[in-house]
């Protein structure tokens, strides 16, 4: 019997029903309930009822992959990038920035509520990863201040769920938004720029050898990609691998030396992102009830008043004038809670579910994507970890 329910192609299958009832419930709501928000709750519940095994995603045999699919899967983000576009994204990177000083400045205002210590530990958490939240929960650990150590956990598990709904109730407002421009006025010239298919492209060297790019190609190129940039982060360490890839991407993507969305020409994309998303998985398995109990009091109040703040600067104050647009730009400022991949898949099934139209999908998805997924890389990859090691010494 332990055959039967105690192997890979089980567990597996355990991973792809989550998130297919994820996928199901963002199209039939059209992203209005987040999928990545489904998931995540999803597996949270079933763990810490002792539903799932905490090492689910080793049982399925997706870790290793898991790991890999990282760096694949941001190239394949980067080669759908126009790179005059993505310089563009500069006024991504300011919003980005001013998001982190808002949440910052919001969480120091309740220490009265919270305590000292777990808003130092819940700023570095709020703005960043797994690593600005591995920095702080070490140092205070070592201080021996559980209680704020617990807090940097949960609380990285749990913002996840605070920001997905927003961000993609944010993102199908824009949708909408340019949707509405586009079929109204299809011939404007906004939308030519943000389509990946130029005439340069035609001309390219992509697109005449297109032919060549088999599916076994294209996922070696993603494979080479991503290993040239774990390699620069090796020799450069004060850069991420992940924006390596990005930037090799964008430089790849935009010279047509490889196809925009190579994993969708490698019919591979689908699985990538799974992988991707197996990542962030194994961290919500760490929380149980007591800790959950104790601590939702400073996380509920943490959550809900960054995120209303975060909302007022940049939906009804003139926050949102940096990139020129409401709800784009308050995606932009709530990506800090979710990084990669999550603002990816969610600019993913905003597309596809305000619009069954690949053409609009495309429009949509080159619209939100750059933005959500730049914003994140700004306040997660990098300026978290700079946060976090500044303020791992006042604790």
């Amino acid at each position: 019997m332990e055959e039967i329910f105690q192997n890979s192609y089980f567990y597996f299958f355990l991973v792809m029903l989550v998130y297919g009832i994820g996928d199901v419930l963002g199209v039939l709501t059209k992203a209005k309930v987040s999928s990545v928000f489904v998931v995540m709750l999803t597996f949270l519940i079933l763990f810490m009822t002792g539903v799932f095994p905490a090492d689910i995603i080793d049982q399925a045999g997706l870790s290793s992959m898991a790991d890999m699919a990282v760096g694949m899967l941001i190239f394949h983000m980067g080669t759908t990038i126009n790179l005059k576009q993505l310089i563009n994204e500069w006024r991504t990177v300011v919003t980005a920035l001013i998001s982190m000083v808002i949440v910052a400045a919001a969480v120091f205002l309740l220490i009265p509520l919270i305590g000292y210590e777990n808003a130092i530990v819940a700023i570095p958490v709020l703005n960043g990863g797994i690593i600005s939240t591995q920095i702080m929960s070490e140092a205070a650990s070592n201080a021996n201040l559980a209680v704020p150590a617990a807090l940097a956990a949960i609380l990285y598990a749990v913002k996840k769920f605070a920001g997905s709904y927003p961000a993609s109730m944010f993102g199908v407002k824009e949708a909408n938004n340019i949707l509405e421009k586009y079929r109204s006025n299809p011939e404007d010239p906004m939308f030519s720029m943000i389509s990946n298919e130029t005439e340069k492209d035609n001309k390219g060297f992509a697109t005449q050898k297109q032919k060549y790019f088999t599916d076994f190609v294209c996922i070696m190129i993603a494979t080479f990609f991503s290993w040239v940039a774990v390699t620069l982060e090796a020799v450069i360490p004060q850069v991420n691998m992940s924006i390596w890839a990005l930037v090799l991407g964008a430089i790849m993507g935009y010279y047509n030396l490889v196809p925009a969305r190579i994993l969708d020409k490698g019919k591979s994309s689908g699985i990538i992102s799974m992988l991707t998303y197996a990542v962030i998985i194994p961290s919500l398995a760490n929380i149980d009830f007591a800790q959950l109990s104790s601590l939702a009091f400073q996380i509920i109040v943490i959550l809900a008043v960054t995120i209303i703040a975060l909302i007022i600067c940049f939906y009804i104050l003139p926050g949102y004038k940096i990139i020129g647009s409401k709800p784009l730009a308050t995606g932009v400022s709530l990506a800090q809670y979710l990084g990669f991949p999550a603002t990816y898949l969610i600019s993913k099934e905003v597309a596809k579910a305000v619009t069954e139209d690949p053409d609009e999908q495309e429009i949509v998805l080159n619209r939100i994507m750059p933005s959500y997924v730049v914003g994140s890389m700004t306040t997660v990859t990098v300026f978290s970890i700079v946060i976090a090691g500044i303020m791992v010494n006042f604790i």
